[in-house]
């Protein structure tokens, strides 16, 4: 376990890079372009973005722990973040040095109570994958063991030492980055950094407690027990505590690899919808979905042929349930409508359905949106991953360019377990990519959403019945405050607020103030520069002292507008 020493060392440097790499972010994409600088800020951009990729790879690398995991969320996030950044850090999962054995076996006979040699029948020293918060060796249970559980073909998964510790410190540390990102405004507005932190959080405390992990692969096994597409392996309750997992050894061909697919029969391509339509189902209909589909964790299982049966011939088994999310059903109704919108190209109603799922709030004025939305579906609507590979950059180049301002502008939120939703379905449409290049996400969300408008048809009735009741409530209701307010308005206790003349006003206040600063800046720095004829250090400190006043006339207020 890390010492209190290394722990000291380990929470600074990760404040280090952090503090280091948002100054140098402000300067060049705030500061410059408020000075007119812009073009320098662009022109050097791509290559700072390789450079902090590069030296947060090398951090990720050292340090291990949920830096690990930092890496690996933000090169899933080809959606948002630039190829310099996703590329660099894509292979993160696969460079984690494992843990030599003897510290494993000392961690896991504790655990057990018994010494491995008891625990199981035998046990592998070579790890079949190290992660950043565990490793897993193949093992196989005692005949007893066996005979009752049924498994006789194990995986071990076992925490790395002291990991415990290292994930309270790389929080503490995070916490402190998410505070000082909610001071920026640009920031702030958009993002609850806090929450998102705490989310993260908890979803890494839950990954690694392991009792809670198998918890999850019997809740998914439930979830699909009829489904003859997917399986999951079985836990061997007798050999697993908090820190070691015995499961059932369902190795197979990992789903991504082409070649052994194809030595199996199966056809890579048949593999890519499948898989899209099982998430859509985690997703849109049963609400507990695997939030970690990365290839690593699906492996393609060939099974015999039943003749007659119209089934393929393979199953996706789904292994490490640590990630799991839940969508709520107010949520998954909007991904509902999200999903049929998307597919009726309607941009209008995708708009409506981001708000109902809680990413834009209330406020937002969205007509420019449902413009840009309709664009893009009108342009781009139906084209695979290959087809979009050709078009030409400038294309993408013009609409951002023309509509960037419409998305950054608006109030975006992050409601809860949606960072968990983004990070599923981004790795679903590259593993699916990755099957099948000319794969079109398009021909699996159209029939999955013509399946839930024949559902959504299913709860009209229901939908009306619950609005009656809600309206018939709300009559009832109406005479009793009415009267209410009538007894305030004699009262004179009612208060009339007008937003925007409040905010009217405060921009008139934070510009006095900034006028003030630079009255206050000018005559600090003329009257240093006449009094250092004579008196040298003391006209040199007012001078100095003037930067103070500019800085407020520059810079205050502006993150209130």
């Amino acid at each position: 376990m890390p010492g209190a020493g290394n722990t000291r060392a380990r929470y600074r440097r990760i404040l280090r890079f952090a503090g280091w790499n948002l100054a140098v972010t402000w300067w060049y994409e705030l500061f410059l372009p408020r000075i007119g600088l812009t073009s320098v800020a662009e022109r050097t951009r791509s290559k700072r973005m390789r450079r902090f990729a590069q030296r947060f790879h090398v951090l990720a690398i050292d340090l291990g722990g949920l830096m690990i995991k930092v890496g690996q969320f933000m090169s899933s996030r080809l959606d948002v973040l630039p190829p310099e950044i996703t590329a660099e850090l894509a292979g993160l999962q696969d460079e984690v040095p494992p843990v030599p054995f003897a510290a494993i076996r000392v961690l896991a006979e504790a655990e057990l109570g018994m010494p491995l040699d008891r625990a199981y029948a035998s046990i592998d020293e070579e790890p079949i994958a190290a992660a950043s918060l565990g490793q897993a060796h193949r093992a196989r249970l005692s005949a007893a063991d066996a005979a009752d559980t049924g498994l006789h073909a194990v995986v071990v998964k076992v925490q790395r030492p002291g990991i415990d510790r290292i994930v309270d410190v790389d929080l503490a540390a995070l916490r402190k980055v998410a505070g000082w990102l909610s001071h920026v405004r640009l920031v702030s507005d958009r993002v609850n950094t806090h929450a998102l932190v705490e989310e993260f959080a908890q979803t890494s405390l839950e990954e690694i407690d392991y009792l809670h992990e198998a918890a999850n692969a019997e809740r998914f096994a439930a979830e699909f027990a009829d489904d003859d597409r997917v399986s999951v392996p079985s836990i061997a309750w007798e050999r697993t505590t908090r820190r070691v997992l015995t499961l059932e050894d369902v190795t197979a061909i990992k789903i991504t690899d082409a070649a052994a697919l194809a030595s199996a029969g199966i056809d890579p391509a048949d593999v890519a919808p499948a898989f899209a339509a099982v998430m859509f189902d985690q997703l849109f209909t049963n609400g507990f979905f695997h939030a970690d589909p990365h290839p690593g964790n699906i492996f393609v299982t060939p099974m015999p042929v039943v003749e007659g049966s119209t089934a393929p011939a393979w199953k996706l088994t789904f292994i490490d349930f640590g990630m799991m999310g839940v969508v709520p059903p107010g949520t998954r109704s909007g991904l509902r409508k999200l999903l049929i919108a998307a597919a009726s190209r309607d941009g209008k109603g995708l708009v409506d359905a981001v708000r109902e799922v809680g990413v834009l709030l209330p406020s937002a004025d969205t007509g420019e949106l449902e413009r840009a939305m309709t664009q893009l579906f009108a342009r781009f609507g139906g084209m695979g991953f290959a087809e979009l590979r050709e078009v030409d950059p400038r294309e993408f180049r013009d609409f951002a360019e023309q509509f960037g301002h419409v998305v950054r502008s608006l109030p975006f939120q992050l409601p809860e377990n949606f960072l968990l939703i983004v990070r599923a379905m981004s790795l679903t449409s590259g593993v699916c990519s990755a099957l099948d290049p000319e794969f079109n996400l398009w021909d699996s969300i159209e029939p999955y959403a013509t399946k839930l408008i024949r559902d959504e048809r299913g709860n009209v009735v229901q939908d009306l019945a619950k609005q009656a009741v809600e309206i018939a409530g709300i009559a009832v209701g109406l005479p009793k405050r009415l009267d209410s307010l009538a007894t305030r308005l004699e009262e004179g206790s009612v208060a009339v607020t007008n937003p925007s003349l409040e905010r009217r006003v405060a921009r008139l206040e934070r510009t006095a103030r900034r006028v003030v600063s630079a009255i206050l800046f000018g005559a600090l720095l003329v009257a240093g520069a006449v009094i250092r004829a004579d008196d040298a250090v003391f006209g040199t400190v007012l001078m100095i002292a003037s930067v103070l006043p500019l800085l407020h006339a520059l810079f205050a207020g502006r993150a209130g507008r």
